[in-house]
């Protein structure tokens, strides 16, 4: 598959995350998106929240490769490495992996206290998600080489940015669903 068509491929199933939140927490009341079924696990909202978090961290990097302002940094430079960490961060976020991980601390989601329109704040950076694909959508982005925003000797391409980043968004999704399908869920 080209890198063009897996952009597209990454793309849809981004629309589809997207329209999936839509239909499924679009008319969510604030006591709905914020409902916990335990303190240790996340609302329907802080599943968004934190997708949101994490996300926007990444536009700054994307913006300065389409910018052509992005320096390259040593760890970016180490052969293999880049592979290794893109393949490691695709098989753990992946929704079919059930082992839960811990978000690193600046990747938290916001107490369970989030407004109601948070689904709509999600869907509108969704699409800046999409906008960024697009306008890179010509480059060889397995080639590109970036730093991880949540850990600075972690290195990957753009692409296996942009693979475990839909994963992850999957993974959450399906969080917030079973969430909702908890029995004391409000109605």
């Amino acid at each position: 598959m080209s890198n063009q068509e897996e952009v597209l491929r990454l793309r849809k199933e981004l629309e589809t995350v997207s329209s999936d939140v839509r239909r499924e927490f679009g008319s969510f009341r604030s006591e709905q998106l914020n409902w916990k079924p335990n303190v240790d696990r996340w609302s329907v909202g802080q599943c968004l929240d934190h997708l949101m978090t994490g996300n926007k961290h990444f536009f700054p990097i994307l913006d300065s490769i389409v910018s052509a302002t992005k320096k390259t940094v040593f760890m970016e430079r180490i052969p293999l490495l880049p592979g290794v960490w893109g393949k490691l961060l695709i098989k753990s976020l992946n929704p079919k992996n059930t082992r839960k991980m811990k978000a690193r601390p600046n990747f938290q989601p916001a107490s369970s206290d989030l407004p109601s329109n948070i689904v709509h704040q999600f869907i509108d950076q969704q699409g800046e998600f999409a906008d960024w694909m697009d306008k890179m959508k010509d480059m060889d982005l397995d080639r590109i080489i970036i730093t991880s925003p949540a850990m600075k000797l972690m290195t990957y391409s753009v692409m296996d940015g942009y693979r475990f980043l839909v994963l992850h968004e999957q993974r959450h999704l399906q969080q917030a669903q079973r969430v909702v399908a908890e029995e004391k869920f409000p109605k």
